[in-house]
């Protein structure tokens, strides 16, 4: 499948999980800016992929991006950082949304199983509820998009 044929918008990622949940295939969630991404990102997305038969992705969009890291970001637009994403192995889907968190996309799927970063507490989990299973990942030290943009700043 090609890259840009696994970036869905909500409607058609709800009927996408729907048929492939016919099929019995575990769905994980996972979320985030993934504005340059990195070693980090790589490592959460091949853990989460770990955990069911295919991986989706809410990857906040420009707006949201910009409420939440600040004017100069993000670097790279939402269309890139989908389709990068949708380049990899382990990314089965992506879907922008426009709020601050994922809640409404995640209470649209209802994923088997969610997974967040370890630098989350469990009660800090947005969407926690509609999910069947939550699991935290301890994150790989030193690795961030702002280390990365500090370190080109200097």
């Amino acid at each position: 499948m090609k890259a840009k044929d696994k970036i869905k918008g909500p409607r058609a990622l709800k009927k996408w999980i729907e048929d492939v949940r016919a099929q019995g295939q575990k769905v994980v969630f996972t979320n985030g800016c993934f504005d340059i991404l990195h070693a980090g990102h790589v490592s959460v997305l091949e853990f989460a992929r770990s955990k069911g038969d295919l991986l989706v992705v809410g990857l906040n969009s420009d707006a949201s991006v910009k409420r939440l890291k600040g004017p100069s970001r993000p670097v790279n637009s939402q269309r890139d950082r989908a389709l990068v994403l949708a380049a990899l192995e382990s990314v089965s889907a992506v879907c922008i949304f426009e709020e601050d968190t994922p809640y409404n996309l995640i209470k649209l799927i209802r994923p088997d199983v969610l997974v967040k970063g370890g630098d989350y507490k469990p009660t800090e989990i947005v969407g926690r509820e509609f999910a069947k299973k939550v699991v935290r990942f301890a994150l790989l030290k030193g690795r961030s998009t702002t280390n990365i943009i500090k370190k080109v700043s200097k």
